[in-house]
């Protein structure tokens, strides 16, 4: 099963520093996508600082493993975000969210804490395989909040998960099938908070990876780019 991909990542148009970042171990079937927080000491290290943990992860021993060590690694990295931060002045924390996607066998698996987001477009339509950890998604789940509500909540930008922000880090993983055709996008919230769901998938739908890649961006600077907007797209051929 091969898989083509292609990756993008922008500092926005009024940020000064990228703080998201990028993993692509496309020869492994392993993909990643960090997104420093906003707001906290050192955004760009705590993302590098997760990426770097998931750089160097066997391949060989299966994709259940694979992802087990995935979570292994991501908790080291959380006690050395937690420790970092300590070391700094004030009581600051130094955080990231991150989604990562594995797949081998027919298989995926999408590991994810925070609101960096992954998606499988199969059959002409868009499904959201994580599930944000952020407060609105809370209410949402709750009853409180519509789901259409959420995305100009004034809350919106709480996250209530990510790595380096607790003493303890818990990993979400959702488990699918795949087959040729299909196409997995993970993005950082720059991307998902400006273009909605069904312009992705129009996207990846009517243009190749690299196209639709460089598409997204350009829609994303055209609406003002308030953060950083980072994306990969694998696609399975």
């Amino acid at each position: 099963m091969a898989i083509e991909c292609i990756s993008r990542t922008h500092v926005g148009l009024r940020r000064k520093i990228n703080e998201d970042s990028l993993l692509v171990r496309t020869e492994h079937g392993l993909w990643a996508v960090a997104d420093g927080m906003g707001g906290h000491q050192a955004g760009d290290v705590a993302s590098s600082t997760v990426t770097q943990a998931l750089l160097h992860l066997p391949a060989d021993n299966g994709l259940d493993a694979m992802v087990e060590d995935a979570i292994v690694a991501l908790k080291r990295a959380n006690s050395e975000l937690i420790a970092l931060a300590g070391d700094g002045e004030g009581d600051q924390s130094m955080g990231s969210t991150i989604v990562g996607l594995a797949i081998a066998d027919g298989q995926f698996r999408c590991f994810w804490a925070g609101d960096s987001r992954a998606y499988r477009i199969r059959d002409k339509q868009i499904e959201q395989i994580s599930r944000d950890h952020s407060l609105v998604q809370s209410l949402v789940d709750a009853g409180m909040l519509q789901a259409d509500e959420a995305i100009d909540h004034p809350n919106a930008n709480i996250i209530t998960r990510a790595v380096g922000v607790a003493k303890e880090l818990s990993v979400d993983v959702v488990s699918g099938d795949v087959k040729r055709g299909d196409q997995f996008l993970l993005a950082s919230d720059g991307l998902t908070r400006v273009v909605e769901d069904h312009e992705m998938a129009a996207e990846l739908l009517s243009n190749p990876p690299r196209a639709a890649a460089e598409k997204l961006i350009e829609i994303v600077l055209a609406r003002g780019a308030p953060d950083n907007v980072s994306i990969i797209i694998a696609k399975v051929i």
